[in-house]
């Protein structure tokens, strides 16, 4: 079946994506001055938005772009999701600080730039979720300011290509002292002894809204949750692992850099915290508009 082409709003205007023009003096294109958000759709409504709106205020606010209506951006959001159709879907959302003469300092002048897109979204995932994934680790390239959610993403790119060439769903990245931090674009968890480990928030990871709402699942369910650094070395001893991620939802992970972790198999906790994930998934889909409905999944206006 042909998938319909993704719909995108730049500035307020309904385009197809393949139609949209960003200046060349643009400074997202040019610097990657900018920083993006990534939702999930289910039955045409955005997942999490309310923690996907604050992260983004938080990284605007972190490169100090200034001037964005963010009630406006939100209308526009809806409106392209509307618009486009899709029901199960991902929407992108990018806010540059806008086009001036190339220097690198911040411009006296310049309007933000507000650019998002929708698209069909089929599961990738749903196979791997059974079987569980491979993953490499791969030294940590990025900068110090990992907490923000800019577009500058050179570091993951590579390493996520080096995933691939070797066949791997993902990269866990290290530091240079073999301490793991975060994948290339996704949250990780390992469970050790029935406890639910996750590297601890701080400006050398992204704070992943995946991540925080499995912590709160984590809490509803019994399963104890405690921050703790991990080390490449020492990983493959733990009994479980798994990815989280917008899209990924809850990605088991079966081998690290060829070695097995657990005996191989997706672990209780991890299908436990993934039913619990989906369990959470299908109350909000089927949830009717409504200002009950608004105000628990934040989803107001």
């Amino acid at each position: 079946m042909t998938m319909r082409p993704p719909l995108a709003n730049l500035n307020g205007e309904l385009m197809p994506l393949d139609q949209v023009k960003v200046s060349a003096l643009d400074r997202g294109f040019l610097f990657g001055d900018a920083v993006y958000e990534v939702l999930r759709i289910y039955k045409g409504k955005p997942w999490l938005l309310a923690e996907h709106w604050q992260r983004l205020v938080q990284s605007l606010a972190a490169i100090r772009i200034r001037g964005v209506d963010l009630d406006r951006l939100k209308r526009r959001m809806f409106e392209t999701i509307t618009a486009s159709g899709f029901q199960e879907a991902l929407a992108y959302i990018q806010i540059t600080r806008g086009a001036a003469p190339r220097s690198h300092a911040f411009p006296v002048s310049a309007t933000p730039l507000e650019f998002m897109f929708v698209q069909d979204y089929a599961d990738p995932y749903a196979g791997k979720r059974v079987a569980g994934v491979a993953v490499i680790t791969h030294p940590d390239l990025r900068w110090q300011r990992c907490d923000i959610k800019s577009t500058n993403l050179l570091g993951n790119v590579l390493a996520t290509q080096a995933a691939a060439e070797a066949g791997c769903a993902e990269a866990l990245l290290y530091k240079p002292d073999g301490t793991l931090t975060e994948a290339t674009h996704s949250s990780f968890f390992a469970v050790i002894d029935g406890i639910l480990l996750a590297t601890p928030l701080g400006s050398e990871i992204l704070p992943g809204i995946t991540r925080a709402f499995l912590e709160k699942l984590a809490a509803r369910i019994g399963v104890p949750f405690h921050e703790q650094h991990l080390n490449k070395d020492s990983v493959t001893k733990v009994s479980e692992l798994f990815l989280s991620g917008t899209g990924a939802e809850v990605l088991p992970v079966v081998r690290v850099d060829g070695q097995t972790v657990g005996n191989g198999n997706v672990g209780p906790v991890t299908m436990r915290l993934y039913e619990a994930y989906q369990q959470a998934v299908k109350e909000f889909a089927s949830a009717r508009f409504g200002s009950g409905t608004c105000r628990r999944f934040g989803l107001c206006l």
